[in-house]
């Protein structure tokens, strides 16, 4: 005869100081969760309960998300969601959350959807209809703006510059007149050409190079552009994260004739004539029109393609 009381499923764990805490259910839906960047101190009690209640954790490398929910003995399964994968798993994800699966959404570290490709799937979940709520957390763009000693009241976070050296500064050139601190993230292998491209075209700003941010070895080195190019140049790349933060533009520096002339000579280097006149135009304001024509001077009056 079966028990008329049956013993009910054991509520969900974790572990913390030593000490285990049930936790409670959370709703049906999608939860973006965000995760230590790499000091595993650093994640809320929040963030471990809805990891533990949650039906399963989505996650970029499930062998990166294994450390931090074994670290607190969470032993809600793992889904893999990454872009070599994404387009194949949304339509699952989302048929498992229309059914009334709650969902937490991580990244490798930090706040999830920040180069990440958990976008699309909280835009899919929304257009359907299905709950997104948001544990807040760690976020190395904003671990390393408040130590780089930049302005912080307007910033702009581009991500990873392009890995070529003329798209890199066409694109420094486009972020130029932000008028802001700029934030990248950037591979230890690209640091010193990256800084040597951005000092280029952005000129003496002050920057901070934040390595490791909450780790052991965390390191932050301060300094102009052209400072920190040099030193990096002169030295083995460095090992780990990497978040580059530059200093906002001079809005009262007007460029000199010999300022525009430099940086006019550096362009013409690596770049047709129009495509120089075009960089030294959004790197100073100046007309593009006359720009060019000093291109062409400096040229030696050949046009580019």
């Amino acid at each position: 005869m079966a028990d008329p009381n049956p013993p009910s499923a054991a509520a969900p764990t974790f572990t913390a100081f030593g000490l285990k805490a049930e936790v409670q259910p959370v709703g049906p839906g999608l939860h973006v969760v965000a995760t230590p960047i790499g000091n595993l101190g650093d994640v809320s009690f929040r963030a471990l309960s809805i990891l533990a209640a949650a039906d399963a954790v989505i996650a970029e490398d499930t062998r990166v998300s294994k450390t931090l929910l074994a670290h607190y003995g969470i032993t809600t399964p793992l889904v893999a969601y990454h872009e070599h994968n994404a387009a194949v798993m949304r339509p699952h994800l989302i048929a498992r959350l229309e059914a009334g699966a709650a969902l937490a959404l991580i990244s490798d570290a930090g706040t999830p959807l920040v180069s990440d490709p958990g976008f699309k799937l909280v835009a899919e979940a929304i257009e359907k209809g299905i709950p997104v709520t948001s544990a807040p957390g760690a976020s190395a763009v904003l671990a390393a703006l408040v130590v780089a000693g930049l302005p912080t009241d307007r910033f702009f976070f581009e991500g990873f510059l392009p890995h070529k050296s003329g798209a890199r500064r066409q694109r420094a050139a486009a972020l130029s007149h932000v008028p802001g601190t700029l934030v990248f993230f950037e591979s230890p292998r690209r640091l010193a050409e990256s800084l040597e491209d951005l000092a280029a075209v952005l000129g003496h700003r002050p920057a901070a190079v934040c390595r490791e941010l909450t780790k052991r070895f965390e390191t932050v080195r301060r300094g102009s552009l052209p400072e920190l190019a040099a030193q990096f140049a002169s030295e083995p790349p460095p090992k780990g994260e990497i978040v580059l933060v530059v200093g906002p533009p001079d809005e009262d520096a007007a460029p000199e004739a010999g300022d525009v002339d430099a940086r006019l000579r550096a362009a013409l280097e690596k770049h047709s004539v129009k495509d120089a006149a075009a960089i030294v135009s959004a790197e100073t304001g100046l007309p593009r029109r006359k720009v060019y024509a000093r291109a062409l001077e400096l040229g030696g009056g050949r046009e580019g393609d």
